[in-house]
């Protein structure tokens, strides 16, 4: 594996909006969203300028593009990356993510086919902290969703 300037500079973009300047992170990513078709960096891109929004209607935008990036990743551009990572293992998050907003905005319907999206795919998650992360995080939407429950969430 080669080192890919495109996903060491989205990490940096990424750890300065952990760090607070979300500014400077979505401004960053936004110009790598610019330069780049390759999907991997596509999706990657979107997972991340989506978590740089609180509007849900906005988040859901990135979101969109995150899972259509997705669908056209193959799992050799996968392994090129990573030799650990799987294509099967961006579903889980990617769908969670978009139940989640579509729950925020009151779309339930919507929210429930991704949701059950998110269960199908989870078992594709591995058994790392990671993966227990987003199976909570699964569960939590899919209790949400059967409430009714609009407010955003604590870990979201």
């Amino acid at each position: 594996m080669t080192p890919d300037p495109t996903m060491e500079a989205i990490g940096r973009a990424v750890e300065a909006g952990r760090a607070g300047d979300t500014a400077a992170a979505r401004e960053e990513l936004l110009r790598l969203w610019s330069t780049t078709a390759d999907p991997l960096h596509r999706c990657t891109l979107a997972h991340y300028l989506a978590d740089l929004h609180d509007d849900p209607a906005e988040a859901l935008t990135w979101d969109i593009r995150a899972l259509d990036a997705a669908d056209i990743l193959t799992e050799q551009r996968v392994q090129e990356h990573h030799a650990d990572l799987h294509i099967a293992g961006f579903y889980p998050s990617l769908h969670l993510n978009l139940a989640d907003n579509y729950r925020r905005l009151g779309s339930f319907k919507a929210a429930t086919e991704h949701i059950t999206e998110a269960q199908k795919h989870a078992p594709n998650l591995p058994h790392t902290p990671y993966g227990d992360l987003i199976r909570g995080a699964i569960q939590e939407v899919t209790e949400a969703i059967a409430v009714r429950d609009r407010t955003r969430r604590a870990s979201g």
